[in-house]
């Protein structure tokens, strides 16, 4: 996670784009409901950055409360997810979801969160520690 290169990313219709710099703070795959009800997947990969390390560099990311104190920010034009920020529980971070980054390889996840809501059909073998919550 020493990385500090500027990674860019953006949004599948290419209205939002952003860019990262700096080291990432953490990066795990989240198997909660939330997460699996946002992106439309059995689990997200996070990657958090510190909010000063985050920029949009073009269009804009529309926000929206999906619980109290968290922001889900997407592309307004095609729904795309792109980031996750909770000040009360991570002051300072955003997290983007690695894969809408232009080059989602530097990305190394730590592990796998919230696996108490696991899918039954998704089978982990890549020797990841895993947690039933955060």
């Amino acid at each position: 996670m020493a990385n500090t290169d500027t990674h860019e990313g953006g949004c599948l219709c290419g209205n939002v784009r952003y860019s990262i710099t700096g080291p990432l703070e953490f990066s795990a795959h989240c198997h909660c409901r939330s997460c699996q009800m946002a992106s439309g997947a059995g689990f997200a990969t996070w990657a958090g950055i510190k909010t000063s390390s985050f920029d949009v560099t073009k269009g804009a990311i529309k926000i929206c409360e999906t619980s109290p104190g968290v922001e889900r920010g997407f592309c307004g034009n095609c729904g795309t997810s792109l980031t996750y920020a909770n000040e009360s529980g991570w002051p300072g971070i955003i997290s983007a979801l690695a894969v809408t980054l232009d080059d989602p390889t530097f990305v190394e996840p730590s592990g796998h969160v919230f696996t108490s809501n696991q899918q039954p059909w998704i089978k982990l073998d890549d020797g990841l520690p895993t947690s039933p919550e955060f």
